[in-house]
């Protein structure tokens, strides 16, 4: 996040998508962090309990595509950095708990959990699901916000996928420091809602302090993501390091109408 940037890619109004989406009735999002579903695992380790949305990749697109845009929720995608900061510092729990979704994105935090506790979970990284929701999900049509990354990433991410209602902006470096940047970036994306989804791509905790304090506000309308770098990953542009460690995935070529 080099550079302060707003750029509007389409000229198109928001609309709801015409796709019909396969319904996935048994999963439904947690309505608190201590309550439990069909979907959802807490692990506990000492006295702090770590709620996690248990989804396949394929269940959460599902899901996701159902969500709408007629309310506002966030999903978090939690790595081991996430993990471990989750453990140790209350204020960042506090971010998690008005999360509608917790999506593991870790795995080796899977493969702990399944050698040390004999837990199972699923695992769909951010990047992954990012991509599949662009590729299988969105329509050319619907209105995609994007917070983070360069102008450059964004107008790729439009020519990939044919988005044609981008709305993309890239706030300064250290933004949260600072409250009258913060609220420059609530504007965007409130005023930039309805929306199918909102990717929040400017690092943690910054997302999930935007994340949250939109969900505070209650004037956003849409699904939105904290994804990190994802769509660096995505469009292959340079990446944090610990990226490098997974293999580059691309998605996959898809025809519009």
């Amino acid at each position: 996040m080099t550079e302060e940037s707003e750029s509007v890619l389409g000229t198109e109004p928001p609309q709801e998508s015409t796709r019909a989406p396969a319904s996935v009735d048994s999963l439904t999002p947690r309505a608190t962090m201590g309550t439990s579903h069909a979907g959802m695992s807490v692990i506990q380790t000492g006295p702090v309990v770590h709620p996690l949305d248990v989804f396949d990749l394929a269940q959460f697109v599902q899901v996701a595509a159902n969500f709408g845009s007629s309310r506002f929720g966030y999903a978090v995608t939690p790595n081991v950095d996430h993990l471990v900061r989750y453990h140790e510092d209350a204020s960042f729990r506090a971010l998690y708990r008005d999360a509608t979704f917790v999506l593991p994105d870790s795995r080796f935090c899977a493969l702990l959990l399944r050698l040390l506790k004999g837990v199972r979970l699923p695992v769909g990284t951010a990047s992954d699901l990012t991509a599949e929701l662009l590729s299988s999900v969105v329509m050319p049509s619907d209105r995609i916000v994007v917070l983070g990354a360069s102008t450059k990433v964004a107008e790729r991410l439009a020519a990939m996928y044919e988005l044609r209602n981008l709305r993309h902006y890239n706030p300064p470096v250290n933004f949260i420091n600072h409250p009258e940047m913060v609220e420059q970036c609530l504007r965007f994306i409130e005023q930039a809602s309805p929306f199918r989804f909102c990717f929040l791509g400017v690092g943690s905790p910054q997302q999930e302090v935007v994340a949250q304090r939109l969900h505070s506000r209650g004037a956003a309308r849409g699904l939105a993501f904290c994804i990190g770098d994802s769509l660096n990953f995505i469009v292959g542009a340079p990446r944090r390091a610990h990226r490098l460690a997974y293999p580059t995935r691309r998605p996959r070529a898809k025809r519009r109408q």
